[in-house]
């Protein structure tokens, strides 16, 4: 049976629903995709290792050669969810548009595939000095488990890894951490006309926003990076609850905010430095103080400027590698020996929006780009 065209690969995987969310009724297995996948590279004669990371949720890596070194190219099989009520197409359908390809993942990221595919297919005739592999990733927008059970397994990988995520065919080689994070205070509730009947967690979440804030100023103070658009660490109260009626005294109080560390930056410091700062909170306030992250952190990233993977991909796309705020699988495959860098084709301001798009302009130019990088890490012979 012969392989589908690079728009109905293309078609095919924005067509498998692949949604990864924290809230469980939302979630889907990222099965379909996988399959797509193992089915096309299989057929290239790729060696396709598939393993399941949790119940449904699944990794793929198919090598095409052998040998130490190579090219990675990555990306992840699942989207974010979508409201098909603020499309103005069917979110799991391409629809081209503007000269644009609108659908579910077409940016962010799932027609990366597609692309990797459309690049390699004529390279295959060559004889590859060090193997290329495909890694599809479960999980992304989510909890990252996929990466991280990548890691935490040491899944041996290639000297170098591109993640197709949106930059605008822009090289990217930092970006911040990002931290998730959030307090419960439990105080006591009483009747608000003695404030001796009770400890409002209210007015002790108000010290510890305070505390926060101290913290987040003294970290914009210390660390500093310009290559950031936003150059210091932020920290953002994103949403607070607490109490339920004016007449009561808060008897609890949940705050959840989010902190985005500079590369350099240690999550596991910073978490010291908040506990350090809540606890005495708790004995002035009479409270009880509970302080835990939503979800491991994802580390801060970044790339030496002057690695090989950097001064390959700025001289393939023209542009000097930059620095991005979101975060991204690239610290999971760092761990693992690789050169890593960010470089893909969609806009991220497009990316989690209903409309999602790739611009048709920019496949063309993909496809080049990713089939030199497959040149240089995998047909040349190895430089000792």
């Amino acid at each position: 049976m012969p392989l589908p065209s690079f728009k109905e690969q293309f078609a095919a995987l924005i067509a498998a629903p692949s949604v990864s969310c924290t809230q469980a009724s939302l979630d889907q297995t990222n099965k379909p995709v996988i399959e797509l996948l193992t089915s096309w590279l299989g057929d290239l004669g790729f060696a396709c290792d598939v393993r399941e990371i949790k119940p449904g949720k699944f990794n793929l890596l198919a090598t095409y050669g052998s040998g130490p070194g190579g090219l990675v190219l990555s990306g992840h099989s699942d989207t974010v969810p979508y409201d098909e009520k603020l499309w103005q197409t069917d979110p799991l359908k391409v629809t081209e548009v503007d000269g644009r390809w609108v659908g579910l993942g077409s940016c962010d990221m799932k027609g990366f595939f597609a692309l990797i595919i459309d690049a390699v297919i004529p390279l295959l005739a060559h004889d590859f000095k060090q193997p290329l592999l495909i890694l599809a990733t479960c999980d992304e927008e989510s909890s990252m488990s996929g990466a991280k059970a990548l890691a935490e397994a040491g899944w041996p990988l290639g000297r170098a890894a591109v993640i197709g995520e949106p930059t605008g065919l822009k090289p990217i080689r930092l970006h911040k951490g990002v931290m998730m994070e959030r307090i419960d205070i439990l105080g006591r509730s009483g009747h608000s006309s003695d404030p001796s009947l009770g400890h409002s967690a209210l007015e002790a979440m108000y010290d510890a926003i305070g505390a926060l804030k101290g913290l987040r100023a003294q970290w914009q103070l210390e660390y500093n990076n310009a290559q950031f658009s936003v150059p210091q660490p932020t920290l953002n109260f994103g949403c607070i609850h607490g109490g339920d009626n004016p007449n009561r005294i808060c008897g609890q109080c949940s705050l959840e905010f989010d902190l985005r560390p500079l590369p350099g930056m240690d999550p596991a410091v910073l978490r010291a430095a908040i506990r350090q700062k809540l606890e005495p909170l708790a004995e002035v306030h009479q409270v009880k103080i509970d302080y835990a992250p939503l979800f491991s952190e994802v580390p801060p990233f970044e790339q030496g400027a002057d690695c090989e993977l950097v001064r390959v991909a700025e001289r393939l796309t023209g542009h000097r590698a930059e620095a991005v705020a979101f975060g991204t699988e690239a610290p999971y495959l760092q761990r693992l020996g690789c050169e890593t860098l960010i470089l893909g084709p969609g806009d991220i301001a497009c990316a989690h929006q209903p409309g999602e798009y790739l611009e048709m302009s920019r496949l063309e130019p993909t496809v080049r780009l990713l089939r030199d990088l497959i040149e240089h890490y995998c047909l040349k012979p190895v430089s000792v």
